[in-house]
């Protein structure tokens, strides 16, 4: 088997981090030639020194010449969007694990090279959409999904279709995304106004990034995991559901016309799905997560709380609407989130932000990167606002 070059963009991050591991566990089989951080130098010169990459890029430009001071001998040091998007392009198969929607132009990058994209960002394709799937129609461009849910359910649809770059959804009748609940599962919304930081952060299952916690902690994560699969598998909205699953073992389901529902179980372990992004179509022979079945097992599922966790069915909502809707959800929401982490904004706050800023959307059309980055800022500058004139949280 051939060795397949691997570019690692936001590769300090928690994804780049287990993609490194990923790699590192079958040396004959990947190699990582690029590496791409936005701030975190110390990482990334330590990463530098461990892989002894082709490239590394850094997307603060002013952080370049510490960089390059720091990088192995004959390792190129790129800087700025430009170098991000150069990294992207460098192997491959490259894994998107930036945070948040400025993961797009790597995304935008890969596809436009016709690269498989292991994608970990689902920020870019939910505000950029139109431009994305666009890109994505680019000779050799493929998108393998690494959120556990999205990765799930690509692996499910494989059943069908064994291989195939774009599974077949003739046969789908439902997705049905799994939630963990959080760490708020089972409270009402009166129990939750004084929540702290920390509490919020306090993950039941997995280890994340502060962001994607969060996102958890109000169930928006799930609400932009419906607009996700949405648009990487053309089903309806009516036709996904979300289902809480505290467990975590079931990732997601794939219910069929003829009523079989095919799921995927694994412990809670994301070196699973970025492996399978990396490795596809091929199995890697490294088993991480799996499950011991001559020990008992309890998978138990529930309907989410719609009413306490109002993120969920604002995520549908803006699917729904289409257009520049989903951007402005998450941007929406990106601002929410760093108020409350900064204690500027209570948790029930976050929604409240999102719901607002999304009444106050200006549906243009998104037909360049140009637009979406032109909605993305107006959709900042509104939740912005809303957030400045709210009471700071205790």
């Amino acid at each position: 088997m051939s060795t397949t070059t691997v570019s690692l963009v936001g590769s300090t991050g928690s994804i780049g981090t287990q993609a490194i591991d990923v790699a590192r566990a079958d040396p004959d089989r990947f190699r990582i030639v690029a590496l791409a951080a936005q701030r975190s130098v110390d990482r990334l010169c330590a990463q530098a020194e461990l892989l002894h990459p082709e490239l590394v890029a850094i997307g603060d430009a002013s952080l370049a010449p510490e960089l390059a001071r720091r990088v192995p001998a004959g390792t190129e040091v790129l800087a700025g969007p430009v170098g991000l998007a150069t990294a992207a392009v460098a192997a491959e198969v490259v894994v998107n694990g930036v945070v948040g929607f400025a993961g797009l132009p790597v995304t935008l990058a890969a596809l436009e090279a016709g690269r498989r994209l292991a994608l970990a960002n689902k920020e870019s394709l939910i505000a950029g959409a139109p431009v994305v799937q666009r890109a994505r129609r680019t000779p050799g461009a493929l998108i393998v999904p690494v959120d556990s849910e999205h990765c799930a359910i690509h692996q499910c649809l494989q059943a069908s279709a064994p291989k195939s770059a774009e599974p077949d959804t003739s046969v789908v009748a439902r997705l049905l995304v799994t939630a963990s609940g959080g760490p708020f599962r089972g409270r009402k919304a009166s129990e939750l106004g004084s929540v702290s930081v920390e509490e919020a952060l306090n993950h039941p299952t997995w280890n994340m990034g502060p962001k994607i916690t969060i996102d958890s902690s109000t169930l928006m994560n799930k609400g932009l995991e419906v607009i996700e699969a949405h648009e990487l598998f053309f089903i309806a909205y009516d036709r996904i559901d979300v289902v809480v699953h505290p467990q975590s073992i079931v990732h997601s389901m794939v219910e069929l016309v003829d009523g079989a529902t095919i799921a995927q179980l694994s412990l809670p372990d994301m070196r699973l799905p970025i492996g399978y992004a990396m490795g596809w179509p091929e199995r890697l022979g490294t088993p991480y997560g799996a499950l011991d079945w001559t020990t008992a097992q309890h998978l138990s599922f529930e309907p989410p709380d719609r009413t306490t966790f109002a993120c969920l069915d604002l995520a549908y909502r803006a699917g729904r609407q289409g257009g520049a809707a989903p951007g402005w959800l998450s941007a929406a929401n990106e601002v929410a989130v760093a108020a409350f982490l900064e204690r500027r904004l209570d948790w029930l706050g976050i929604a409240e932000v999102v719901e607002e800023t999304l009444d106050r959307c200006k549906d243009d059309p998104l037909d360049s990167v140009e637009a979406v980055l032109e909605a993305d800022r107006l959709a900042r500058a509104e939740a912005k606002a809303i957030v400045a004139r709210r009471p700071h949280a205790p």
